[in-house]
């Protein structure tokens, strides 16, 4: 999943699987009068785009509405997992693409392999089909991908006589140079619950989180690889971070407008939060569009580093009580006029074949060159759970805190193994 959850919510498939998400729904898609109701997750869908759905989908079906509730992704497992048990399931819903495996798993979604290539087949991002398929079949389609890139203040880059860099190290170095060369402000944003810009770290050092070892998961944060990774992040944590140690990574723009941040790694979309206009419910600094620059994140030898990839996928509740109208409403998401305007704001299409619709700015380009190496977590369906436990932030922070690295991963180790493997 592309956000932190920070809730408890262990046993989300076995919740799921008591619960009879796999009964299926009742087919009642032509009956007059039909509301669809789809969950959309935080406020990355475009405006443009919710209306394109209702508005379309309500042109089809003079007979029905549809409606959109936006859910945020703290505490969203724990929700989905009463919401699809239930007779009063919402019909589509978003989730994150770490957390797809626990509800395609556990029966809670509509099995759409029959739909596959209606909905875009061989075109749709491949990784996250993998992510929302499970035992040879497809569930949950992809929404949308956002690579992680890193957003930076042209001047003060220029103004402390740096440079672009090309390799993870010099990334490192650049930001403890901006935070000295700017006292009070972060060279690197980087809040100590942020997991996700630690991960490349680990990876471009050749650690891993977990691995599967059979039909058991082998946890390998306490690795040579991956401890030399973390004793990185404490480092950057340290010399030139000045966010909350035990801080989320919401709302990144805050900072770069009001100048106290100078550098953040973030989702490709985040740059359409800081050029926001400044009269927003979350205001932005478009005055800055000219000075704020952007990069992949360099890996250890050059070129872009293993990113996360961000992103959601997209499926239809077992329990929906309109399946066929559900897909019909699936299928206007999957849509190039839908997906388009994802395109057009920062945001991966599902598609492949409507990546051109990111541009050719330096936004796009770098977005095409850490999608090229993005990865994702471990495709475990307790993978949720790990996430829901706060286990990956709770490390952070305290490695924030200066904790001994090589401790603190063997005992996240303990806990994810303990998880993965329940």
């Amino acid at each position: 999943m592309r956000k932190s959850l920070g809730i408890v919510a262990l046993g989300a498939a076995a919740a799921l699987t008591l619960a009879g998400c796999a009964s299926g729904g009742n087919d009642a898609s032509s009956a007059e009068g039909a509301e669809i109701r789809v969950w959309l997750v935080g406020t990355d869908t475009p405006d443009e785009a919710r209306e394109y759905l209702k508005t379309t989908f309500e042109a089809e079906h003079p007979d029905a509405t549809l409606t959109i509730e936006e859910q945020s992704w703290d505490g969203l497992v724990d929700r989905l997992t009463t919401s699809l048990s239930g007779s009063d399931s919402p019909d589509v819903v978003e989730i994150g693409n770490t957390q797809a495996a626990a509800f395609t798993s556990a029966g809670a979604f509509l099995d759409l392999t029959d739909d596959y290539e209606a909905l875009g087949g061989d075109d749709l991002l491949p990784g996250f089909v993998e992510a929302g398929s499970y035992d040879g079949k497809f569930y949950a389609a992809p929404l949308y991908s956002g690579a992680r890139l890193v957003f930076y203040n042209k001047e003060a880059l220029g103004a402390a006589g740096l440079t672009v860099p090309t390799t993870l190290d010099e990334y490192a170095a650049n930001g403890a140079a901006l935070a000295a060369a700017n006292p009070g402000k972060s060279g690197i944003w980087w809040p100590g619950q942020d997991w996700y810009n630690a991960l490349p770290f680990i990876w471009e050092h050749g650690g891993e989180v977990a691995v599967a070892d059979g039909e058991e998961w082998d946890a390998q944060l306490g690795s040579a690889e991956s401890v030399a990774g973390l004793n990185q992040v404490q480092e950057v944590m340290s010399t030139a971070s000045l966010a909350p140690k035990d801080g989320n990574e919401t709302n990144p723009q805050i900072g770069y407008c009001d100048g106290t941040t100078l550098q953040l790694s973030a989702p490709s979309w985040v740059k359409w939060s800081i050029l926001a206009p400044a009269d927003a419910e979350t205001p932005g600094c478009p005055e800055q569009e000219a000075n704020l620059g952007v990069y992949a994140l360099p890996g250890m030898d050059g070129g872009a580093a293993q990113v996360f990839a961000g992103g959601s996928n997209i499926g239809i509740s077992a329990n929906s009580a309109n399946p066929d109208l559900a897909k019909d409403a699936l299928a206007i998401i999957l849509s190039d006029e839908f997906q388009t305007i994802y395109g057009e704001n920062g945001l991966v299409p599902a598609k492949i074949s409507l990546a051109d619709t990111l541009g050719t700015d330096e936004v796009a380009q770098a977005i095409a060159a850490a999608a090229a190496n993005a990865k994702l977590t471990p495709a475990s369906p307790n993978w949720a759970d790990v996430e829901a436990a706060g286990i990956l932030q709770d490390l952070f922070v305290k490695i924030a805190q200066g904790g001994d690295v090589q401790t603190l991963a063997d005992e996240a180790d303990e806990k994810i193994e303990a998880i993965l493997n329940g």
